[in-house]
């Protein structure tokens, strides 16, 4: 500790004069350097306080009470000025850290002539931007951070401008949006833009034959009533099984999956007896034998309703795999059959099939 209890000589001999002196000095030299305020203070005197470990506190006497400057962190070499507005340049600072928020008060980040960076400030908000940088390999992140749960992320540009985006830069939920602005645009109008999805192909009765063994009945036309509709119908039996069959080129877009089908059909009764229709189906490519065995047969249940000639649709069907591992550019053949021995096939007459909607699924917008 270099303190001294006054700094006024005292009239003494030479030795005991240069003792005093040199206390004096010493006191001045280390600004009254001690764990308490020393006994020289007098209005104007200035003093560090050391009562801290790793801090020194500058403090200055006003006469009546000892006013903090400052805290001076011996370890760091840090000075923390107290109660001040401080202004200094940071270009000697290499590494400048912040003790508190940063109030650029409403003022722009830039050279001091042209911004870089401008800040505005509501007086309610409880959102704010995070920005997080990345190690190697990750991008650095801009995210919505406050206290509420969901905070959307706001980009308004000024006046008539636009938000851009560089070719081949989007990307949405980890894939690439690879599509042009003009292909995206097609989505402002409806049904301008085909979309990836589920698919139906319509298979009339007169698409189909009879297959050679155990076949149904040949195509029929029945008049409903002159003028009307003509029906094209394949009649099934309800003594045992009957078949015919179709092929269908699938497009590319098809992925490949299973598919279901709907029956359409009526009937020559008017009850309400129920009738069972199965569909099975085998795909072949180029080169291969189309001497193959069909998949597993999938049923679908229906039953007449009322008057003869109602058209009656059943429900769809459950999934129903193509054998023979299908592949893009197969042709796939199908055959239909009424299951009579089925437990809900319990019509004494005749179904007679009008044709066939199937479902598939693509996973592309063309064949392309």
């Amino acid at each position: 500790m270099s303190q001294v209890s006054d700094v006024s000589l005292a009239n003494q001999g030479f030795s005991a004069f240069r003792s005093e002196l040199n206390n004096i000095l010493g006191a001045i030299n280390t600004s009254h350097l001690g764990t308490s305020a020393p006994g020289s203070l007098a209005a104007g005197s200035i003093w560090v306080d050391s009562s801290s470990a790793g801090t020194h506190t500058l403090k200055y006497y006003d006469g009546s009470d000892s006013i903090t400057l400052c805290n001076v962190n011996t370890s760091a070499n840090t000075v923390d000025f107290i109660d001040s507005s401080v202004t200094t340049e940071l270009v000697g600072d290499t590494s400048p850290q912040l003790g508190g928020m940063l109030d650029v008060n409403g003022n722009a980040l830039g050279d001091g002539t042209l911004e870089l960076l401008k800040f505005s400030e509501t007086g309610s908000a409880v959102n704010e931007f995070t920005i997080a940088n990345a190690a190697a390999g990750a991008g650095p992140t801009l995210s919505a951070s406050g206290t509420e749960t969901n905070i959307d992320i706001n980009i308004t540009p000024k006046g008539t401008g636009e938000v851009n985006i560089a070719s081949g830069n989007l990307n949405y939920a980890g894939t690439a949006v690879t599509a042009t602005g003009a292909e995206l645009n097609k989505l402002a109008s409806a049904g301008t833009l085909k979309q990836a999805g589920k698919e139906t192909i319509w298979v009339p009765a007169n698409a189909m034959t009879p297959t050679e063994s155990n076949g149904c009945a040949d195509i029929a036309k029945v008049e409903t009533t002159s003028g009307r509709p003509d029906l094209n119908v394949l009649d099934f039996d309800a003594s045992s099984d009957e078949h015919a069959q179709f092929s269908v080129a699938f497009p590319k877009q098809w992925n490949l999956g299973t598919i279901t089908f709907q029956c359409f059909w009526t009937s020559t009764a008017t009850d309400t007896d129920g009738v069972s229709f199965g569909l099975q189906g085998v795909g072949m490519g180029d080169n291969e034998t189309q001497d193959a065995a069909y998949g597993t047969a999938i049923v679908v249940d229906d039953a007449c309703q009322g008057a003869a000639e109602e058209l009656y649709v059943t429900a769809e069907s459950s999934a129903v795999t193509i054998a023979g591992t299908p592949a893009d550019d197969d042709l796939t053949y199908f055959r239909i059959f009424r299951d009579v021995s089925d437990a809900n096939d319990t019509a004494a007459e005749d179904a007679r099939l009008i044709g066939v909607k199937i479902f598939f699924t693509t996973d592309a917008a063309n064949d392309a």
